[in-house]
């Protein structure tokens, strides 16, 4: 891959309009790759990471659980969990209490493609992350946690 002043055909301003310039790309840059790796499995980021926060909950979790905890702070949440649904990934219930309140859990079908997933070849991923160090891995996400305030 080429560097961002060739990859975008720009002079930047300074290094910060590079470097933001150069954030946003690498994040598409990587959405792109991540969208392609779960093309085979019928599901988008948006729908493996909901199915991710369930695994983990190990429980159910009400949806707005969900919204808080996803990477996509997604306004379509219940449309995705819809899509879950009726590819029978996770399992919906509206709570007793409150009928506004719904639930869901992953379903055993969720369960074998979250671990078919964690099987898959992956080698893609694990050249990126042989690009870089720990050391270099730890700068990046601290200068990512100041720029978020």
């Amino acid at each position: 891959m080429a560097n961002i002043d060739q990859e975008v055909k720009t002079k930047f301003t300074n290094n910060k309009h590079r470097f933001l310039t150069n954030l946003v790309f690498t994040a598409n840059w990587f959405n792109n790759m991540f969208v392609e790796f779960l093309k085979p499995y019928g599901i988008s980021p948006q729908q493996f990471n909901i199915l991710r926060i369930l695994r983990g909950a190990n429980d159910w979790v009400s949806m707005n659980d969900i919204k808080a905890l996803m990477v996509d702070k997604s306004p379509n949440a219940t449309r995705l969990s819809d899509k879950l649904l009726e590819k029978e990934l996770v399992e919906r219930k509206r709570s007793e209490q409150d009928r506004r309140v719904v639930y869901l859990a992953l379903s055993k079908k969720g369960e074998e493609l979250l671990e078919a997933i964690d099987k898959s070849d992956n080698s893609r991923h694990m050249e990126v992350e042989d690009r870089i160090t720990e050391e270099e891995a730890k700068q990046f996400s601290d200068i990512l946690d100041k720029i978020r305030g």
